[in-house]
């Protein structure tokens, strides 16, 4: 580990504490300043407008620095630091309410390497993000003429600042001064600041950056609409045809027990009942089943939690509040993974609860942190922003280790002794049951592989205003939409999987604990699926960094999505499954 190394890991440990130590003053921090205080104006990342994943350090073009003594900037946040967030300081001179008329603060001596880096980043439309007390402002590098064989680069930087009392409030910049890129000139680069004041509220600054025209157009409304409507009929069919079925097969199955042993074998017997010695048998690999019901709660209580925080605060005014915030919650709510897994893994009578413990506890981290360690590799290899600092990786490891785990353990140690005991309604026979042949539309694969379109149906049209805040320059705020599509999503998903479950029962099959969670779980390869069509139809993204990127993060998110879907169908059918068994008298 290098000394550079050193110093990053002890600053994301020490500047918080750090922080709390020092006296408070006026500055970017607490968002207040005094006459003539500082101003800093952080230079970010630079990159395609295309590929808003793929970028790069500000100064990795060959700009030039401005005068003042650089200051530097360490990762205040664990999102900012996996988010690539790079910023350096501008060296420019800004003053709170001293405005600045044109002044060059450096030159750029081009030469021919200089020329060619500028160009590419032309050609491929390179923009650039600052930020002004965490306000964030952006800039393209330059443009080409109509033939493309000319290209100019924008050198004059016009910085516009609004004011209310003692905050600054808003942020405009106009790039002016068109210059010609000829080798072996000298280019001037200039700035001037103009102060203004404001009527915009302190609290309402970032409202400029938001688009209600997009969020809120009619089509959100109308699928919200159309979403909630499907959920009303699901459940109102779900639950006719169930309790008409249902309580024919109660009454069915009365009769039969009136019946004696004689007119009972002459009967026709079919039906549900007939696996009651079977429906409650652990199911195949219960380890990695129970591990996954454990994941997936854990994955809904972190969604729900943090889609109510962002409804309470406005987590999109800091930088990688929201990425920082759900590692948080995620690291908080590992006892509810320990709790359900090991619980259920206990129910299904597994011994080797310490090692489902491990794999319950780590099958989330690992599958995101595998992903990551691979696009960072080609990170590392773009010499982009977004790869990760060794001091950020040390942090990641440390949460799991040290937060995770132990909080699983508890966790798994209350389920297994709260809730362990296998109290089914049934017995369950020592030598299972033979499975009938029954048609082909009700084999387990093609129930799983049904059971995922209405879901998906559900929230497709979420998934695009999702993408486009993510993969697009939009800022997702409309977190109420968000959480009215999760309470959907996880009716629909449950009604469906009981109705799958209640045919692959009637067909006297009783493996439902694996169709079930599976059938929800397709959920995911729908969405998975939906990625590809927003990639090439609805983007311009280009190159193996951003593609890699977008497909690998895709496949988490939709991952991450199936599991949690899958849990979700699980609980819900188990609930059903249990209650039926329980209202029928069985021998």
């Amino acid at each position: 580990m290098t000394g550079s190394s050193r110093w990053k890991v002890a600053a994301v440990v020490l500047m918080p504490l750090i922080g709390l130590l020092l006296p408070v003053r006026a500055d970017e921090h607490e968002h207040t300043y005094t006459d003539k205080e500082e101003v800093v104006l952080w230079m970010n990342t630079v990159g395609p407008y295309h590929n808003r994943q793929e970028t790069y350090k500000y100064f990795s073009l060959p700009f030039c620095e401005g005068t003042k003594k650089t200051i530097s900037h360490y990762h205040e946040t664990l999102g900012e630091a996996l988010q690539g967030v790079e910023l350096e300081f501008s060296g420019l001179d800004i003053k709170f309410k001293e405005e600045v008329m044109q002044t060059t603060y450096c030159e750029i001596d081009l030469n021919k390497a200089k020329r060619e880096a500028f160009v590419y980043a032309i050609k491929n439309h390179y923009w650039y993000q600052m930020y002004i007390d965490d306000l964030p402002i952006w800039g393209i590098v330059g443009e080409a003429d109509e033939n493309g064989e000319d290209y100019y680069l924008w050198t004059y930087k016009k910085l516009e600042i609004g004011f209310n009392g003692d905050r600054i409030v808003d942020v405009n910049l106009t790039s002016e001064g068109k210059v010609k890129l000829v080798p072996n000139t000298r280019i001037a680069m200039s700035y001037s600041v103009k102060w203004k004041k404001s009527d915009v509220k302190f609290e309402d600054r970032f409202d400029k950056y938001l688009d209600p025209s997009f969020f809120q157009h009619r089509i959100h409304w109308f699928s919200i609409f159309n979403s909630f409507m499907m959920v009303i009929f699901l459940v109102g069919l779900v639950s006719m045809i169930l309790m008409r079925t249902l309580r024919k097969d109660y009454a069915r199955y009365s009769k039969e027990e009136e019946m004696d042993d004689m007119d009972r074998d002459l009967g026709d017997e079919y039906g549900w009942k007939q696996v009651h010695g079977d429906v409650f048998r652990p199911s195949s690999h219960p380890l990695i089943f129970s591990s996954l019901i454990g994941s997936g709660c854990q994955i809904f209580s972190v969604s729900l939690i943090v889609i109510v925080l962002a409804m309470l605060e406005d987590l999109y005014t800091e930088r990688g509040s929201m990425l920082s915030t759900a590692i948080f919650v995620y690291a908080a709510t590992s006892p509810v993974n320990g709790y359900f897994g090991g619980s259920l893994y206990a129910k299904q009578g597994g011994r080797r609860w310490i090692k489902q413990m491990f794999i319950g506890a780590f099958l989330i981290p690992a599958m995101v942190c595998g992903t990551a360690f691979f696009i960072n590799f080609i990170a590392i290899y773009y010499h982009a922003s977004r790869a990760i600092p060794f001091g950020t990786m040390v942090a990641v490891c440390c949460i799991c280790f040290f937060v995770i785990l132990p909080l699983n353990l508890v966790g798994t140690i209350l389920g297994r002794n709260l809730s362990g005991q296998p109290n089914f309604p049934c017995r369950v026979n020592a030598v299972p049951r033979p499975i009938p042949e029954k048609k082909w539309f009700m084999e387990p694969a093609v129930i799983v592989c049904l059971g995922g379109i209405l879901p998906f149906g559900s929230i497709f049209i979420e998934m695009y205003f999702i993408f486009t805040s993510f993969w697009a320059y939009k800022i997702y705020y409309v977190y109420g939409f968000m959480m009215l599509v999760l309470v959907i999503l996880c009716i629909v998903t449950v009604c469906v999987t009981i109705v799958c479950t209640y045919f692959l029962l009637n067909a006297e099959d009783y493996r439902w604990q694996w169709t079930s969670f599976l059938s929800a779980a397709s959920t995911a390869v729908y969405v998975y699926m939906y990625s590809f069509y927003y990639y090439f139809f609805k983007t311009k993204m280009y190159g193996l960094f951003q593609t890699s990127f977008y497909f690998g993060y895709m496949a988490v998110f939709s991952t991450a999505l199936g599991i949690m879907c899958g849990a979700v169908g699980y609980m819900g059918t188990s609930a059903f499954v249990r209650k039926i068994y329980t209202n029928v008298k069985i021998d």
